[in-house]
């Protein structure tokens, strides 16, 4: 597969800039660089990396907390800047995992290794739930800011929502290396994290 960098350093340095916004307390730079670093660790699962790292890079590209279309935004503007560098087959495959970290549900791909692509995207986008718990908690804190301007019962009531939706999969994580290192530790810290919401002990 295809293994040039779809990111060029020019391309790096404009979407640093969205990145770095005021108002990027968990969805910045430094949750980019970790996903990278995570792509890089497991570049021997990937088939595509260059794309898998182009979705990384675009996935949070367009982020409003107010906002519900903040994915479909951000493929659109990858589709928009790798024109050229990318076929359309490749572009459909990078903005279908964009878009997939809406729900984080799996796109429709018919290709298993572009599904297995995927899966791994989702995987490295969610393991700061499987985090050593201090880690965890300075992430709450951090998506707590960018939703800043909602009133608390509104976000507890959210956040509970949202949190229950992963304790309720039978599997947080799609592939079996995320599960094995990620699954015990994520289901911990938000069962923790449910806990301090509902204002319980865990």
């Amino acid at each position: 597969m295809e293994e040039e960098t779809l990111i060029d350093d020019a391309l790096k340095s404009e979407l640093a800039a969205l990145y770095r916004a005021k108002d990027r307390h968990y969805h910045g730079l430094a949750h980019i660089e970790a996903m990278l670093a995570l792509a890089r660790e497991y570049r021997g699962l990937l088939d595509d990396r260059g794309a898998v790292e182009a979705a990384i890079w675009f996935h949070d590209a367009i982020y409003d907390s107010r906002a519900k279309d903040n994915e479909a935004k951000s493929a659109e503007l990858a589709e928009k800047k790798l024109v050229g560098r990318a076929n359309p087959l490749r572009l459909a495959r990078i903005a279908a995992m964009i878009n997939a970290t809406a729900m984080h549900q799996l796109p429709s791909f018919r290709d298993e290794n572009a599904l297995n692509d995927a899966a791994l995207l989702l995987d490295m986008d969610l393991a700061i739930l499987g985090a050593e718990p201090a880690v965890f908690d300075a992430y709450e804190k951090a998506v707590r800011l960018e939703y800043g301007w909602v009133e608390e019962p509104m976000w507890r009531a959210g956040r509970s929502a949202v949190l229950k939706s992963f304790l309720a999969r039978p599997d947080i994580f799609y592939t079996a290396e995320f599960r094995r290192r990620f699954e015990p530790k994520a289901r911990q810290n938000i069962e923790r994290s449910l806990a301090a919401l509902e204002g319980r002990t865990a």
